[in-house]
């Protein structure tokens, strides 16, 4: 694997606060608008606040998911919500925290702890967390259930 990436995304405003994200690498574009709690921001659209706090969530997910591989965690299902702080600082809005919990469940018991560190482990690893200057805060959870034979 190459040491240097490189992601292209493309913006084009199409009226007022909004505008449409797309990159020649998918097939899908995403509205984003100021978030509605600003003047003239625009309810039910993603927003950067948004964008940036699911970045941090969904590396999260993705880190997790190599390193368990490769740690054959086996695992039911991972689901996590993120919250991101956004806060003025100096007189700039900045996005200061951003909390991340995840829930894991898994079905033996004897690897609660091995869970955690893996979790914690995919926090520490993840490159958009790394690339930020926001608190990032982990509250993981492992919860033990039954995968049930259909």
């Amino acid at each position: 694997m190459a040491e240097n990436h490189e992601y292209q995304v493309d913006l084009t405003w199409k009226e007022d606060r909004k505008g449409e994200v797309s990159s020649p690498e998918l097939t899908d574009t995403i509205e984003t608008a100021t978030p509605s709690d600003f003047p003239k921001g625009m309810p039910n659209i993603w927003s950067p606040e948004h964008f940036l706090v699911a970045a941090v969530e969904s590396c999260l997910m993705t880190t997790f998911l190599a390193i368990a591989e490769n740690s054959k965690l086996e695992f039911i299902s991972f689901k996590s919500t993120a919250i991101g702080k956004l806060d003025k600082v100096e007189g700039k809005f900045q996005m200061t925290e951003i909390i991340l919990k995840p829930v894991l469940e898994i079905t033996d018991e004897n690897n609660t702890e091995r869970a955690k560190r893996i979790i914690e482990k995919s926090e520490k690893a993840c490159l958009i967390s790394n690339s930020i200057k926001s608190k990032i805060i982990l509250e993981a959870d492992v919860v033990i259930g039954s995968v049930e034979k259909v």
